[in-house]
């Protein structure tokens, strides 16, 4: 189910105050030693050294000082010395049959007998060819319908519903089977003090928990131990119950419970519960076997969010890899976020964004003014990177930016760059299990006294970013590495360039000749180029002019090699052009359109300077060296000047 904002009811704060108030209160009931236990069963400590009964319930007050065993029950007598809480021994005690649950590691040793039913002694059957049948669903929804309606079919209770806790603590009734003349709860969400914290955590412990009547005052227990040792009831099956919860099922109009928790990583994500109108118990054995189904929906629902969280980010990654792709490229980073194909907003689903990368900022979808939204996100600050709800939260900022009532903020580093996605308001309405005001309660830390159905319109807020938050701290992350990888490729492609020119350098020169003269099966020549007389440039002009010369004969020089040749500067005013799949004919026509070229007059600030230059052809052999190769080149080019300049020669 989608995912509703925090319970903080921000347009009601005097309800957001009584909740915490209920939480906090639930949070001091000593529920694990409340000191009493429900009627229909009886309860033992018995310290393990001395066999001897130290704490017992009032209903078996008198063995408090003897020993069990002195019952002379031997089944009894086991279960104390080798039972466990997790499979009960049925054993005859006083008369009648009891299931014996022992619960091993508490001090003094809990034993509890629950009688038997013996109509329900078999149910518990049923159980098996349940899971069998749930256990090819993988629909979450679907498997919690089909899971409550196989409890109640196997139970016989009124009704039975699947809770679903959301992260911030509240709940949602996920499945509602129940008998024609009751009305619906499905769909409906309840607050966490409802369940509070220190309930849901003995479900971690203790996977189930029965209540078998509303009215049933319970027993004191009785006890040989000090006054300032409460027993720990947690993990017992008899616990009596919290009068303030007994009221709230009383108001719920149910005089029976049995509750079983649905544990996901030691997390409970979850429940089954169990209602029925008039007093009802079902035996041990048969809430064993349906903690066994609880866990078994829990496993399958967790593999089901497992898929679905892996096809999500498989698709998500999808998206973002469209839009990261092209920055590798010489593109605008900006442009290419905002304005391309595909966009941030294909990412994350949103109104707006806007980017700031240094000085330029870039927007797309519905943006409030620029340099108002980028005042407001830095007077937030970097501690919080989300909201849902700023003119409930922050109004003095919201003023500034109307229309925006969720913000997402993504650092992208360096110094303020950031994506921003905003989205406006989205008025929703949410069910609630009872009225939630003030007037639905005695007071405030009292139960609702109606549970009937009741809307309430959810204003000021915009839609959850949930998932979509990671998705934009995951694209955020992309980016700035892309950004790196970016900045890396381009300086190493400067490092094998020549800064004046542009053209490759010596390193790329030997890198790239190692490559062919080794791998590859093409011809390759090499034509070496040094300028005639160049240093008359300088003089005459000075350096700068010079350079300015250099530069233009590199871009001709470019201009008259083929698209597989690679053109160089060695450095000073040498230059070589690597001919690829080309004979020595093939170069020297090539080497005399450079020196054509070459001669052209050059115009450099209303200046026209002509420079010759000569040419040394060199093919490559089998096996020479890229060394050996630009050497034989280099002296055919000295020849070439030592013949007059301004030619070519082999």
């Amino acid at each position: 189910m989608t995912d509703l904002p925090s319970l903080t009811f921000d347009g009601d704060r005097s309800r957001s105050d009584a909740e915490l108030l209920r939480l906090q209160e639930c949070a001091t009931e000593p529920i694990r030693i409340i000191g009493r236990i429900q009627s229909h069963g009886m309860l033992f400590g018995i310290d393990e050294a001395t066999g001897v009964v130290v704490v017992a319930s009032e209903n078996a007050e008198h063995w408090l000082g003897r020993p069990l065993r002195d019952a002379g029950s031997e089944m009894l007598t086991w279960a104390i010395g080798h039972g466990s809480a997790v499979d009960p021994v049925r054993a005859d005690f006083e008369g009648a049959a009891y299931d014996v649950i022992a619960h091993r590691g508490t001090s003094p040793l809990l034993i509890e007998l629950e009688p038997i039913i013996p109509d329900l002694d078999y149910v518990r059957t049923g159980v098996v060819g349940a899971i069998q049948r749930l256990a090819g669903i993988s629909d979450p929804d679907e498997l919690r319908r089909q899971a409550a309606r196989e409890i109640k079919d196997i139970t016989g209770y009124d009704r039975v519903m699947c809770y679903h806790f959301h992260d911030d603590g509240h709940g949602a009734i996920v499945a509602d089977e129940r008998e024609p003349d009751m009305e619906p709860y499905f769909g409906l969400r309840f607050p966490a003090s409802d369940i509070p914290v220190q309930a849901r955590a003995l479900y971690i412990e203790k996977r189930s928990r029965l209540i078998a009547h509303t009215d049933d005052p319970g027993l004191a227990l009785q006890t040989l131990l000090p006054e300032d040792a409460p027993v720990d009831l947690g993990t017992t099956e008899l616990r009596a119950v919290s009068p303030h919860h007994l009221q709230f099922m009383r108001n719920m109009g149910q005089a029976s419970t049995v509750s079983f928790g649905i544990v996901i990583d030691d997390r409970l994500v979850g429940m089954f519960t169990c209602a029925h109108r008039t007093p009802r118990r079902v035996p041990v054995l048969l809430r064993r076997a349906l903690e066994v189904m609880a866990t078994q929906v829990g496993t399958q629902l967790a593999a089901a969010e497992q898929i679905r969280r892996l096809r999500r980010q498989l698709e998500a990654r999808e998206r973002r890899i469209a839009i990261i792709a092209p920055i590798y490229g010489r593109t605008d980073v900006g442009s290419v976020l905002m304005s391309g194909e595909h966009t941030v907003l294909d990412v994350v689903p949103a109104d707006g964004a806007l980017l700031r990368l240094g000085d330029a900022v870039h927007t797309v979808g519905v943006v409030p003014a620029t340099d108002r939204l980028l005042a407001v996100v830095d007077e937030l600050g970097a501690g919080r990177l989300l909201w849902e709800a700023l003119p409930l939260e922050r109004p003095e900022l919201a003023v500034e930016v109307p229309g925006v009532t969720g913000l997402l903020v993504v650092p992208l580093g360096g110094d303020g760059d950031t994506l921003v996605f905003v989205r406006s308001e989205v008025a929703r309405s949410v069910d609630w299990l009872g009225d939630q005001r003030a007037e639905n309660r005695d007071h405030p830390l009292s139960p609702r006294r109606s549970f009937s159905a009741w809307r309430e319109s959810v204003t000021g807020r915009s839609l959850p970013w949930g998932e979509h938050a990671q998705d934009a701290f995951d694209l955020g992350e992309e980016i700035r590495a892309a950004i790196v990888g970016r900045t890396q490729a381009e300086l190493a492609e400067l490092a094998l360039r020549d800064a004046l020119t542009g053209l490759h350098n010596r390193r790329f020169l030997d890198d790239r000749l190692d490559e062919l003269l080794r791998g590859s099966e093409k011809a390759v020549a090499v034509v070496f180029l040094d300028l005639d007389d160049f240093k008359l440039v300088n003089d005459t002009y000075g350096h700068e002019m010079g350079d300015a010369v250099l530069a233009a004969i590199g871009r001709r020089l470019s201009g008259v090699a083929r698209g597989s040749d690679v053109v160089v500067r060695l450095g000073g005013d040498e230059f070589v052009l690597v001919c690829v799949d080309a004979g020595p004919a093939e170069a020297a026509a090539i080497a005399g359109r450079a020196l054509a070229a070459i001669t052209e007059p050059i115009v450099v600030r209303d200046a026209e300077i002509r420079v010759n230059a000569s040419a040394g052809i060199v093919a490559a052999e089998r096996g020479i060296a890229p060394g050996a190769l630009l050497a034989a080149a280099d002296a055919a080019m000295y020849r070439a000047k030592g013949e007059g300049g301004g030619r070519v020669s082999a």
